[in-house]
């Protein structure tokens, strides 16, 4: 949904405007949330993040301002509410397109962290339910840490690679629920993290 590496159908965020848009913890999870479900109300999303519907649509409407959101056709013969969609298959936001200005790159770095924090939280949430999601699923969530000695180009490397296998597994989904293979099928999150650290 958001990352470093461009994927085909998503919009690459270059603009502080834009970015600043995106890095408001609300819009952000409004943005997921409608990555999640492809189509929602300003109703259903303020369910899902317990909020107001007019606060929510204020944010909707930011969110579609700089381009992010867009409206969607109505899903329902109640004309009165507005449906939203994401306006991309996602979006890319590269540190080196911020690095020209020291209030761009900071700019960059306070949205990356608050990015980053938000799928902290959606981890900490799924251990704290971790639970009520039964064995298979327990089984199934990979987390690992893997401590490698690589160069640069290694590293972008494998980033690359690791990128293409989510890519191919988020199309095999898509393709299967597409054709109605819906039964034990979930949102699932990969958060993929390669930094160099010194002790």
């Amino acid at each position: 949904m958001t990352g470093e590496e461009s994927r085909a159908g998503s919009r690459s965020v270059t603009d502080v405007g834009t970015l600043k848009a995106l890095a408001h913890p609300l819009r952000m999870r409004l943005y997921r949330g409608l990555c999640v479900a492809e189509r929602a109300t300003a109703s259903q999303l303020a369910e899902q993040v317990d909020e107001a519907v007019s606060l929510v649509s204020y944010h909707l409407r930011k969110l579609a301002a700089h381009g992010l959101i867009q409206e969607a056709e109505a899903q329902s013969e109640d004309g009165r509410e507005r449906w939203w969609q994401p306006a991309s298959e996602g979006v890319t936001i590269r540190d080196r397109d911020f690095r020209d200005a020291p209030e761009r790159a900071a700019a960059h770095l306070a949205a990356t962290r608050l990015f980053h924090d938000q799928r902290a939280e959606m981890y900490r949430r799924y251990l704290d339910e971790r639970s009520t999601w039964g064995p298979e699923w327990n089984a199934a969530a990979p987390d690992s840490e893997s401590l490698l000695r690589l160069t640069p180009a290694e590293l972008d490397e494998l980033r690359r690679e690791l990128t293409a296998l989510v890519v191919k597994y988020d199309e095999k989904g898509r393709a299967a629920q597409a054709a109605g293979e819906t039964e034990g099928r979930e949102s699932v999150a990969v958060h993929v993290y390669g930094f160099p650290f010194r002790l």
